[in-house]
């Protein structure tokens, strides 16, 4: 998501299972990764001010390109309010934008189905934005907020 809001790389975007806020994820993490960030990023308390830097959703005003969210509902590696406040963010900012929450999966999909879903949903969302014609047409495709 950080490529979404600091970089003006790309002009859509989806994000699977992603991090928003690195200080929340810095103190809430899982025990296997609790000493990652630390190492990449600095040491809490002290680096704090860095942490907020990095993370997407203190800068989320600078989110303005077309922005969708997959997330499962029982991921406690990146849990589902990272993904839905940058989602209320983009609204906010009036961002084409659509949230997918999965029931039952975790970090890292793993159903066949909601994959299956998941990159069909993506293509679409793409087709939408750029505007061009699907091949197949999408079943029960995620709706897209302020798409105009």
């Amino acid at each position: 998501m950080a490529m979404m809001v600091f970089k003006k790389y790309f002009h859509a975007g989806v994000s699977y299972y992603g991090v928003s806020d690195l200080l929340e994820l810095a103190k809430h993490t899982h025990k296997f990764e609790s000493q990652y960030m630390t190492k990449m990023i600095g040491k809490l308390p002290e680096d704090e001010e860095i942490y907020k830097e990095r993370s997407p959703l203190c800068h989320a005003n600078q989110l303005q390109c077309p922005i969708g969210f997959f997330q499962g509902s029982d991921d406690f590696v990146c849990p589902p309010p990272q993904s839905q406040e940058l989602y209320n963010a983009a609204l906010e900012n009036g961002v084409a934008t659509f949230y997918v929450e999965y029931k039952g999966e975790a970090h890292g999909f793993r159903k066949a189905v909601n994959i299956q879903r998941c990159v069909s949903n993506e293509i679409y969302f793409y087709s939408k934005i750029f505007g061009f014609k699907l091949a197949d047409e999408t079943k029960n495709p995620p709706p897209i907020k302020e798409l105009t």
